[in-house]
């Protein structure tokens, strides 16, 4: 299904026109309240269209990661180069970038945010020594760059890389490997038979290696695509782009399905992830996943992990310390809102699965998902603090 921009004429341009207003004054609204409302920014983040535009995505990103704007760390400067271990890897990776800058960019332009880039993730790096740089981190890098400049980039990139993208960086890939781990049990959730054809081909989940460790950033080649997953990552648990790829799988169900079932015919077919893909129908499928099926129930077929290790457990810290709304709970919230108008259908399906029950929501896979989709957040309170992400068992 192509992705098709909105009407901008007749009754159809006009009400897209209206809702994107309607949407940003929203947006300022909770900028302007007094405390932020945080989670107001967090629903508008994962909500048809996510943030709309840089301008304001270099507001808002900063109080989704809890990062104070008024207080940014200096640019780096040049001496970072110096008798630095990663320069080297560094240099390559950013050199070999060209296509994640704007085509028709002057080379000027460009070799200087090269330039920036490198010293941004050097500056990271040396800041914070427990981190280890793995190729592909300067892919989420140069997103931020792009969007917001480099000094607050340093900035979003430093905490982003202390709690989200944490189990990336260790000097092994285990904690990576396990979180591509919860790829399989989630499909096998929703749609058994192609959790088992994959098994049968033995294709195993290193094809969505590159989606996970770049936030999808190396594989879509537009850009307007790339940032509004992030608006939609930066505002959930760190496990969401497992759900995201979850659903890119379960997406593709028939062209898997029509494969022959071997390792190298499915992994030639998922790790060519198409361009055209229906994002925001995705997005809210993969929100709802998460709600259903959350990591908490899908440890156990998971690699077990050292839990205060990974990124998953340590996320609560993360929220605590930013004494925000927690993201989850717009999930639930939007999540609650539609199975109350599916229930009333009789959607929900049960059917058994290898001695389990497996719920299923018949989501209706429409782009117009809009506000009825996602229901105002009330608080956080409304869940048990011992509720909040017990991960692992």
């Amino acid at each position: 299904m192509a992705r098709r921009s909105p009407p901008r004429n007749g009754v159809g341009g006009h009400d897209f026109d209206s809702k994107k207003k309607r949407k940003v004054a929203e947006i300022y609204q909770a900028l302007n309240s007094d405390p932020i409302d945080v989670a107001a920014l967090r629903r508008m983040a994962i909500s048809e269209g996510g943030l709309l535009t840089d301008e304001i995505r270099c507001k808002v990103w900063p109080k989704l990661l809890s990062v104070n704007t008024d207080d940014l760390p200096p640019l780096p400067g040049k001496e970072l180069r110096e008798d630095n271990k990663d320069y080297q890897q560094v240099l390559l990776d950013v050199r070999r970038s060209l296509r994640r800058f704007p085509p028709g960019m002057p080379d000027d332009q460009r070799e200087g945010l090269q330039e920036e880039l490198i010293d941004i993730i050097l500056h990271v790096l040396k800041r914070n020594p427990q981190l280890h740089y793995y190729q592909g981190y300067h892919d989420i890098v140069v997103t931020f760059l792009l969007v917001v400049g480099d000094r607050l980039a340093t900035a979003l990139v430093e905490k982003l890389s202390t709690h989200h993208l944490r189990d990336f960086m260790d000097p092994t890939m285990d904690n990576t490997k396990h979180i591509l781990n919860y790829l399989m049990p989630i499909i096998d959730q929703v749609n058994p038979e192609v959790h088992d054809f994959m098994q049968s081909a033995e294709v195993g989940t290193i094809f969505a290696l590159s989606w996970l460790i770049t936030w999808f950033g190396h594989v879509l080649s537009d850009f307007r695509h790339v940032v509004r997953l992030y608006d939609f990552f930066l505002a959930c648990h760190p496990l969401m782009p497992i759900y995201f790829a979850a659903v890119i799988v379960l997406y593709r169900e028939q062209e898997v399905l029509d494969c022959e079932c071997d390792m190298a015919s499915v992994h030639h077919l998922l790790s060519q992830i198409p361009q055209d893909l229906p994002y925001e129908t995705l997005i809210s499928r993969a929100g709802d996943l998460f709600v259903q099926f959350p990591p908490s129930e899908l440890a156990r077929e998971a690699a077990q992990q050292q839990a205060e290790r990974t990124a998953a457990s340590t996320f609560k810290d993360f929220e605590l310390a930013s004494v925000q709304q927690r993201p989850d709970t717009v999930l639930r919230q939007r999540f609650r809102e539609r199975l109350r108008g599916e229930e009333r259908t009789k959607s929900i399906l049960t059917k058994p699965r290898t001695n389990r029950f497996v719920k299923l929501a018949v989501m209706g896979l429409t782009v117009a998902l809009g506000a009825a989709a996602l229901a105002v957040v009330k608080s956080a309170l409304e869940w048990a603090p011992k509720f909040e992400l017990q991960i692992f068992p």
